[in-house]
């Protein structure tokens, strides 16, 4: 499972999402992360996934490595699912003991799944298609301008950035401290939650101690190199928004006032349900 997590990795390959300018592609995945919570019937739902396929197929990511990361969320899929099915109350359709399923509840668990799928899946794409140092960059940029009242935008950015880069590192170094342990006796598959809970303890310790060394190294590595934050540091690669930026944009543009649309006037009625 340990390497089923995509968040952070960075897929290399040349294709048209690649070559755009970090900036462009975070304010799409903010966009398309807004309409997902606006969209609430099938008219608004077909127009977004028609987005995520388009954007998918143009990424040139393989669908099944994107799909991959999904696993490492799974159960917070199915846990939010059973929360929305069981607990939103309506027009009663199915009664087993304690439990009520409602028209209201069956819509929001659905709605909720797909949303949060949806999330997962184009965020994953805005890390797979960027690397960390633009996304720093671009993410930076895009904020300099509270940089007025006093925020500490560079900060902030290399910490995001730090963080995405030690995210397959601890995840690799999970998975040797796992196998190192596995390979001694320790078993984290089999027996009740509290076991695991337990066992889990011979994989955090070593694991919270390698991070907080790397932290340390990097830490005195930045110090001995005279780092001192972004204040009158240039950059070697300077962020311009090209022709393909501007196109992206209108598409965006386009996209979001379909999904209003679709909102506003695709709602059917099937079976007593409004979709």
């Amino acid at each position: 499972m340990i390497k089923d997590i995509t968040l952070g990795q960075y897929y290399e390959t040349d294709s048209v999402i690649h070559r755009l300018d970090p900036r462009t592609k975070l304010i799409a995945t903010v966009v398309y992360v807004i309409s997902l919570f606006i969209f609430d019937n099938i008219a608004s739902f077909l127009v977004a996934t028609a987005f995520l396929i388009a954007v998918i197929r143009l990424s040139r990511v393989p669908f099944k490595f994107i799909v991959k990361g999904m696993k490492g969320i799974l159960f917070l899929l199915l846990f939010t699912v059973v929360m929305n099915l069981f607990l939103t109350t309506g027009d009663v359709l199915v009664k087993l003991g304690v439990f009520t399923i409602t028209r209201q509840g069956l819509k929001a668990a659905l709605l909720m799944l797909v949303r949060l799928t949806y999330l997962i899946l184009g965020s994953s794409l805005m890390t797979l298609t960027t690397t960390p140092n633009n996304l720093t960059d671009g993410l930076e940029k895009l904020l300099k301008h509270l940089e007025i009242v006093k925020v500490p935008v560079h900060e902030i950015s290399m910490m995001m950035s730090i963080a995405l880069r030690f995210i397959p590192i601890l995840l690799e170094e999970t998975d040797k401290i796992m196998k190192a342990q596995m390979a001694r006796g320790a078993d984290f598959e089999t027996g009740s939650i509290i076991t695991r809970a337990k066992n889990m303890v011979p994989l955090l310790v070593p694991l919270f101690v390698s991070a907080f060394r790397r932290a340390n190294d990097l830490a005195m590595a930045m110090e001995a190199r005279c780092y001192k934050g972004g204040e009158g540091r240039t950059k070697m690669k300077p962020l311009v928004y090209k022709k393909n930026d501007w196109i992206s944009k209108i598409i965006l543009v386009v996209y979001l006032a379909a999904v209003i649309v679709a909102v506003r006037f695709g709602s059917i009625s099937v079976a007593g349900f409004t979709l």
